[in-house]
């Protein structure tokens, strides 16, 4: 049995404030000498940035769809090792969930995950348009699944000391307590962008100033040791965590595996690394915007999310780095990307050339794509045989062309062959957190294993 003081933070709708509210409480709470783990109900790759930032150690996602119910529980006492306590934020409305049609109504919605956590819910309810009707909505709300407990609400955009003392009231009977309530407070908004909010690692200095600025509001807004106090009323978990160590084999060298990062490539699930290292591999970073080649001895890359339609320019004029990325494609170095690394790998962004190791163009688009996506690979690569079946994500606005190579990445549903898989390149928009699919990151790092690198023999810088 595992205790971890924990708390999940909902809300009625998205839209509500939750994410204001959850880097808010993990900054106070941080501030004020706890150790605290942040976490996020669902794929989304920004929020949990923010969470992270607050918190000084990785934001990381808690999706049942990805990762199957049963490692849940496993990979949040794995996240959550030697904290204080854990605030994990929800997506959507309590209820809401997957809408894929392989999965069962409320499947991976915040309810769901709170259920399998065993945790206390805290509700961020938009109070700036009601008065006397908060009573009715809460009430909905802490009653409509039993095996839900709502802890406590927070007030989010209070208009007036006298509408905090009607609300107050109105609730005074529902049995559920008033945490907080916080006035509206525009400028604390993080800036949006086409797919939601900036992520905080594109907005550094002024990220954290933000993240500090809504921990003193909820430091002075919400009352923090009842807060605690509802984590600490969690029930121990009858789970161990999880270990990427005993989920794959490791392979034999130590093969040097690059991960694309800085402000440009910011989407990643922290287990994907954490694997490739349990596999037995030195994994570093580059950054595509400032390094001109890639760490010396590198076999393999791996170049997951972000916006690189923003920073197309940048990218592009890093030619040294655009050039040293095709090299290590064309004597067969592994190269995994997905959504914003498939962009970056093709012949050009909106017109300026990337790395032309695919035969692809990529432009912006004005639809958004989104959604769960239930996959088959259809080509042997360097990620999986032929046949193997996961399930991912699609985030993203851009389109490429052709959608597909001779030799398709994946298939689901409703769609024709998606991606590409080249040699041992592996090109897709799919997003996969391959804490779901171990054996993705031991095949990629057996690939690793297996390449030569540039240079072998030379001493490493």
């Amino acid at each position: 049995m595992t205790a971890v003081p924990r708390v999940v933070i909902a809300a009625p709708a998205s839209s509500a404030g939750k994410t204001s509210v959850t880097t808010g409480l993990v900054a106070a709470l941080t501030a004020g000498g706890l150790a605290v783990s942040p976490h996020k109900v669902g794929p989304d790759y920004i929020d949990p940035g923010y969470a992270g930032l607050a918190a000084g150690r990785p934001g990381r996602n808690l999706d049942p769809v990805l990762v199957g119910e049963e490692r849940v529980v496993p990979l949040f006492l794995h996240g959550a090792r030697a904290a204080d306590v854990a605030v994990v934020e929800g997506v959507m409305g309590l209820f809401d969930g997957a809408t894929h049609p392989s999965v069962e109504p409320g499947f991976a919605s915040t309810a769901h995950v709170a259920r399998l956590l065993r945790a206390p819910v805290v509700l961020v309810v938009d109070a700036s348009a009601q008065a006397q009707s908060v009573a009715a909505l809460v009430h909905g709300f802490a009653t409509f699944d039993p095996r839900v407990r709502l802890g406590g609400v927070v007030l989010n955009r209070v208009g007036s000391d006298r509408h905090e003392q009607i609300l107050r009231d109105a609730l005074g009977g529902s049995g559920v307590p008033v945490l907080g309530a916080i006035r509206r407070l525009d400028e604390l908004a993080t800036p949006s962008r086409h797919l939601g909010l900036v992520p905080a690692a594109e907005r550094s200095a002024e990220a954290l100033t933000s993240v500090r600025r809504l921990g003193a509001v909820v430091a002075a807004a919400v009352d923090l040791d009842a807060v605690l106090r509802l984590a600490r009323s969690a029930p121990a978990l009858d789970a161990v965590p999880w270990d990427p160590a005993a989920e794959v084999a490791r392979v034999e060298g130590r093969p040097r595996i690059a991960v694309a990062g800085g402000a440009a490539f910011t989407f990643g699930y922290a287990e994907n690394a954490e694997l490739l290292a349990a596999a037995g591999a030195e994994v570093g970073t580059v950054d595509p915007l400032r390094d001109e080649q890639l760490p010396e001895g590198t076999t393999g890359l791996v170049v997951g999310g972000g916006f690189p339609e923003v920073y197309a320019a940048e990218l592009s004029a890093n030619a040294a780095l655009r050039a040293d990325v095709a090299a290590l494609a064309a004597r067969g170095g592994p190269v995994a990307a997905e959504c914003a690394g498939l962009l970056y790998l093709a012949r050009s962004l909106d017109g300026v050339p990337m790395c032309g190791v695919l035969d692809a163009e990529a432009v912006m688009s004005p639809r958004l794509t989104l959604g769960y996506r239930a996959a088959v690979a259809l080509t042997d690569s360097v990620l999986a045989p032929a046949g193997t079946r996961v399930r991912g994500h699609e985030f993203h606005r851009t389109v490429v062309t052709p959608a597909a190579g001779a030799a398709p990445a994946w298939q689901w549903s409703g769609a024709g062959p998606e991606g590409f898989v080249s040699g041992s390149v592996h090109a897709s928009y799919l997003h996969l957190d391959w804490a779901g699919s171990p054996v993705l990151a031991e095949r990629f790092a057996a690939a690793c294993a297996a390449a030569v690198p540039e240079g072998a023999g030379r001493a490493h810088r």
